[in-house]
């Protein structure tokens, strides 16, 4: 079993690296892009291409029908299986454009912004485009080419980038972030067609897609639930408040998700293909899903829980002082985004175990839950757009639970384990943020009062860290050593 546990855990080790270094990287340029694109665009702005969002993941769901999932869920895929997912996912997003391409007066009347018929048409060929790469992806991710992964989103990233900003600079405001979308995945899908040796062939047969589709439907289904459960509030904002109100709620949204992602992302990419690996060795899972939580628990606390922190001087100081309105909806997003990881690895964890139905039941709970909150409250306690995210961020934080009994179901780990794995990390990033926040109370310069509250903030929680000699972050820390020494040695 040695000899088994050791590979795995040097891949697992390294396609985290990968997917940390790409995560990390991708955060930073969002982060400029954002930053310019924020100062350059108005709320109005964000909000036109914003309530488009809905739309294109749904489609994005229906083209890829969990088939991606399904791919990486087989022990050795063929040719033949990636291309017939592939052919599959091309009729489908031909027949869903045609689709939302009709449906696209409908939508500019629904959001009484007649602007969205053009911009709609146009920003759903992203979603076009991108079925051309599903398979190419499933590829690159069951093989856990996570290297060439970071190299084609960084690539992507800065020219999608630069072509929104110089759009933007020369006056065409929502129409850079739609041109921004649709250069991105044009760019990622050639670099997935660089990196990757198979690509398809006109031998189409759909008789791989018929084998999977019992599992990838319940995955497709699950998707679609878990689309509307991100977006639902854009979508009901779109339609009860001001194009404004919803550009600030997109703005703060976009933050927080861009934070979490960057822990659920760097997950997301090793979880499924490491948990398939290990196999029915519940006890074997239950280690590798107990590390996953603490790695995620490690990273994605005082990552989120900080940027709630510094939300007032990184709006007013980075954004603009024209954003604002969007400091509340951040700090309480980013209250419920520190917790949107574990989902990743929850959720992974029934996908390994090929328990999608569990997948599909959670999520249809969830999302059921979540839009009858939502307009219980907005219709009968309050129709402040904080509040009403106040209330869905606290569900989403209380659902986890759901997903925790599933986790005892399928590999016996308790509430107390998770807790226990989990919690003392939270525990120590309040302690940490408390601290710093108390530390420059008495600092009436936004800039110093950033300043401080990020290095005061780390500097205690790396401190602890390594004074309590908690077992992650040294072993977080001897992989970043072993790499700068590989490095070093070249």
């Amino acid at each position: 079993m040695d000899e088994n546990i050791t590979p795995l855990k040097e891949r697992t080790e390294q396609s985290l690296f990968w997917s940390v270094l790409n995560n990390g990287t991708l955060q930073v340029l969002n982060i400029l892009f954002g930053v310019i694109l924020a100062r350059l665009l108005t709320p109005g702005d964000y909000g036109i291409v914003g309530v488009l969002t809905i739309f294109t993941l749904i489609a994005g769901n229906l083209q890829s029908s969990g088939f991606t999932q399904a791919l990486i869920n087989i022990k050795k895929p063929e040719a033949n299986d990636y291309n017939s997912v592939f052919w599959f996912n091309v009729i489908v997003s031909v027949l869903m454009y045609a689709v939302l391409w009709f449906c696209a007066p409908l939508i500019a009347r629904f959001f009484h912004q007649p602007v969205l018929v053009e911009v709609s048409r146009f920003v759903f060929l992203a979603f076009l485009i991108s079925s051309l790469g599903i398979a190419h992806a499933a590829y690159m991710s069951k093989n856990l080419m996570n290297k060439e992964v970071a190299i084609i989103n960084l690539i992507a990233l800065v020219c999608s980038g630069c072509v929104g900003v110089v759009l933007a600079f020369n006056g065409y405001r929502y129409w850079s972030l739609a041109w921004q979308q649709v250069i991105y995945i044009t760019v990622l899908n050639l670099g997935r067609y660089y990196y990757t040796p198979w690509h398809p062939s006109w031998q189409i047969d759909f008789g791989p897609v018929k084998r999977m589709f019992g599992f990838a439907v319940n995955i497709l289904f699950t998707n679609i639930i878990n689309t509307l459960s991100g977006q639902i509030l854009t979508f009901i904002f779109g339609r009860f408040f001001p194009i404004s109100q919803v550009g600030n709620f997109t703005q703060a949204n976009k933050w927080n998700t861009q934070a979490h992602t960057f822990v659920s992302g760097a997950l997301g990419q090793v979880v499924q293909p490491v948990l398939v690996k290990v196999g029915d060795d519940h006890e074997r899972l239950k280690r590798v899903f107990r590390k996953m939580m603490r790695f995620t628990a490690f990273l994605t606390f005082p990552v989120l829980l900080g940027l709630a922190l510094v939300a007032n001087e990184f709006v007013t100081l980075v954004l603009g002082k024209e954003w604002i309105h969007c400091i509340p909806l951040l700090q309480v997003l980013c209250i419920a985004g520190a917790f949107m990881p574990f989902y990743t690895v929850f959720q992974n964890l029934a996908i390994g175990c090929k328990r999608s139905d569990m997948y599909l039941w959670c999520n249809i709970g969830l999302i059921i839950a979540q839009i009858s909150i939502i307009l219980l409250c907005y219709y009968f306690f309050s129709q402040s757009i904080t509040v009403v995210v106040a209330v869905y961020s606290a569900l989403l934080i209380f659902w986890l639970l759901v997903w925790q009994v599933v986790a005892h179901r399928l590999i016996g780990v308790t509430l107390t384990e998770t807790l226990l794995d989990t919690m003392p990390f939270m525990l120590i990033t309040i302690a940490s943020l408390g601290i710093a926040y108390l530390s420059i109370m008495f600092i009436d310069n936004d800039i110093l009062r950033l300043i401080f509250k990020i290095i005061i903030g780390a500097v205690i929680y790396i401190a602890t860290m390594k004074l309590a000699h908690v077992k992650i972050f040294e072993e977080s820390l001897e992989f970043f050593k072993k790499k700068l020494k590989k490095k070093s040695a070249h």
